[in-house]
């Protein structure tokens, strides 16, 4: 299905007579280190078939059907995990049957991953069998440390014991728990010192996502430079470099590389579908492209890649994970809020669906409320705020906007929709409280690129803060926005964003702080000058930006 894909040159010497059985173990490993799990294992299968004695093959498809950094053993339904066991079980058997004729570190890896899962599929605390995992691929590693892909495989085993918590963002230190020192260790030691590392996909991948939370994803910058050409038909490898970019305030790679990345992932889309666990990762390339375009003040670009997302999730889709897929439907309401399109959410048509598209539904009802308060109907405002906050609590408990609960966001859009509604009123300082508390929510979420809640409330606050002449605030809030103290971990900074570079500007210039002022126009000429829209406000909440 997927043998002409174009998977770039990586390769690994193994034990097998059969050239076509190692073709097929190389293409599966590469997939393996891209995310497509199922592509690996189905490579890894016709690697079987070619040599039914390989037993790195059978290996291959064990570690592919193994719970990962995305998918871990929360995301596998009941019966799922039970045939997933089974199927993982039978081909570590298969490969344990053959160990004794293969080489000590193909011995190694088909040893270490006999821990990697239960007999039992009811279990409830899966944290024991990550660990176990871990603790077997350090003695692997310790005993084959030169070898690129047991260092791989290692920093990856010891980041998927806390996937996603690998650093304390607030204290700017790794987690508490966390071996995040022990694999950053390992990949910078095979960066610095073995040979082929820079040319190794998931060496470079996983360096990505330890870096991407820590206090300094600069560091990864280069390698997601390496990363994005490397394997050009795998279109999440060719994305990653982008979770760097976007901390780094590189909106422009941000848009491009994604947008690449989405028409590279067309090509699997036409021969796999969408109902796969990959679409996630296709839906999050165009996603991604519509959050970099958002903070460009590219409206076309970010719409048009959202109305990509929902064709890209019709309801066949949707209902094969509605839990993990459904929000990504609804994103074009956050475009369309961040770009002041009040009389056009107006017009948009709500699911018919409701309960599919829970999510999707609560968004639109908050964004509702949030453009007939800006556009002065306050009664249907609060009218329509009664619906929002209905549907919300209609969203069920399982829906996730990928690393958090779907509620947890919708948290955050409530406290700035009741925000912005109280300010319209005339309550300023009740609807100015209302969005503290909303950036309080906001940088509470759980770390994500691009992070849950879309437009940074900050923004809004800021705006609305400008409107009521409190400069001095508004200037802490841009400055913090912008990463230019440091009060905000690196996750939650947007840096050169021509939303806050305006604020800032506006703020320097009223306080007469001219030479700060003169630096930071040239960042926001700079910024402002691919924007397609005029930038007056960082958001378009703020009066004087209608007026304009």
């Amino acid at each position: 299905m997927t043998d002409d894909f174009d998977l770039g040159t990586y390769t690994r010497e193994i034990t097998t007579t059969s050239d076509a059985a190692k073709a097929q173990f190389d293409r599966g490993l590469v997939w393996l280190y891209g995310y497509n799990h199922e592509a690996a294992a189905a490579c890894f299968e016709k690697a079987i078939a070619a040599d039914p004695d390989c037993a790195i093959a059978h290996w291959g498809v064990a570690h592919a059907l193994a719970p990962n950094y995305n998918k871990t053993w929360e995301f596998f339904g009941p019966d799922e995990r039970v045939a997933m066991l089974e199927r993982a079980h039978a081909a570590l058997a298969a490969a344990q049957a053959l160990k004794s004729r293969v080489s000590p570190v193909e011995a190694a890896l088909i040893a270490a991953l006999a821990d990697r899962f239960p007999q039992d599929p009811g279990i409830e605390d899966y944290g024991p069998w990550n660990d176990a995992f871990a603790e077997a691929m350090r003695r692997v590693h310790a005993a084959h440390g030169g070898d690129l892909d047991v260092t791989a495989l290692y920093a990856e085993a010891l980041m998927n014991r806390t996937p996603w918590q690998l650093w304390d963002l607030p204290a700017r230190r790794p987690k508490e728990g966390a071996s995040t020192l022990e694999a950053q260790a390992a990949l910078e030691t095979a960066f610095d010192t073995l040979p082929g590392a820079w040319d190794h996909p998931g060496l470079l991948h996983f360096y990505i996502h330890l870096m991407e939370m820590s206090p300094w994803p600069e560091c990864a910058l280069r390698h997601g430079d390496r990363l994005v050409e490397l394997v050009p038909d795998s279109g999440h490898l060719s994305h990653m470099a982008t979770h760097i970019d976007v901390l780094c305030g590189d909106y422009q790679n941000v848009v491009w590389r994604n947008h690449r990345a989405a028409a590279v992932d067309r090509k699997y889309e036409a021969v796999a579908g969408g109902e796969n666990f990959y679409t996630v990762y296709r839906i999050h390339n165009v996603h991604f492209e519509a959050y970099g375009a958002m903070f460009l003040g590219q409206p076309e670009r970010a719409l048009a890649a959202a109305q990509e997302l929902m064709r890209m999730l019709p309801d066949n889709v949707v209902r094969y994970f509605p839990d993990l897929f459904e929000s990504f439907y609804g994103k074009k309401i956050h475009v369309m809020v961040r770009f002041g399109q009040w009389a056009e959410i107006l017009d948009e048509p709500l699911p018919q669906d409701a309960a599919l598209f829970s999510y999707t539904t609560a968004a639109m009802r908050q964004a509702r409320t949030v453009a007939l308060a800006n556009l002065g109907r306050l009664d249907e405002a609060r009218a329509e705020r009664e619906r929002a906050a209905a549907a919300r609590a209609a969203v069920q408990e399982s829906r996730l906007v990928f690393n958090n609960t779907a509620d947890d966001v919708l948290k955050v859009g409530e406290a700035m929709m009741d925000g912005e509604l109280a300010f319209k009123s005339g309550r300023v300082d009740e609807g100015l409280e209302l969005l503290r508390r909303a950036v309080a929510l906001d940088d509470g979420l759980v770390y994500d690129e691009p992070w849950g809640w879309m437009q940074p409330t900050r923004h809004a606050l800021g705006a609305l803060l400008m409107e009521a002449r409190r400069f001095d605030e508004a200037e802490a809030v841009y400055r913090a926005d912008l990463g230019l103290d440091d009060t905000l971990a690196r996750a939650c900074q947007h840096p050169r964003n021509v939303w806050s570079l305006h604020g800032l500007h506006e703020c320097l210039v009223q306080r007469g702080e001219l030479t700060e002022a003169r630096h930071i126009k040239l960042q926001l000429d700079q910024a402002a000058a691919r924007a397609t829209v005029p930038i007056r406000a960082s958001c378009y909440c703020r009066r004087a930006e209608q007026a304009a």
